[in-house]
């Protein structure tokens, strides 16, 4: 897997994510969201993107977490990942 061409990838699909509201963003928890990218290289990736409580006890901030890989070993079972939280009030990291 070509980590340059992945993670650029990776940035641009958690930017749509970014974007959202807090309200939006705690609405697609339910759901790991999957999109096939293929990269200027010609490699194809998935990318998946989760929803989830940065704290599942306290429910206030939201961390974002994005996976990429080829579908190839070793990247398969070891994804390249990337995460923010976004607080009830803003963005936090």
């Amino acid at each position: 897997m070509d980590k340059r061409e992945a993670s650029a990838l990776l940035a641009t699909e958690l930017t749509r994510f970014r974007a959202r509201s807090y309200d939006d963003l705690v609405k697609m928890m339910a759901d790991v969201h999957v999109t096939e990218v293929t990269g200027l290289s010609g490699s194809e990736y998935t990318i998946e993107v989760e929803v989830m409580w940065d704290s599942p006890r306290e429910k206030g901030a939201v961390r974002v977490v994005g996976a990429i890989d080829d579908g190839r070993l070793p990247g398969a079972l070891v994804p390249l990942t990337e995460s923010f939280i976004v607080a009830p009030f803003g963005r936090s990291s």
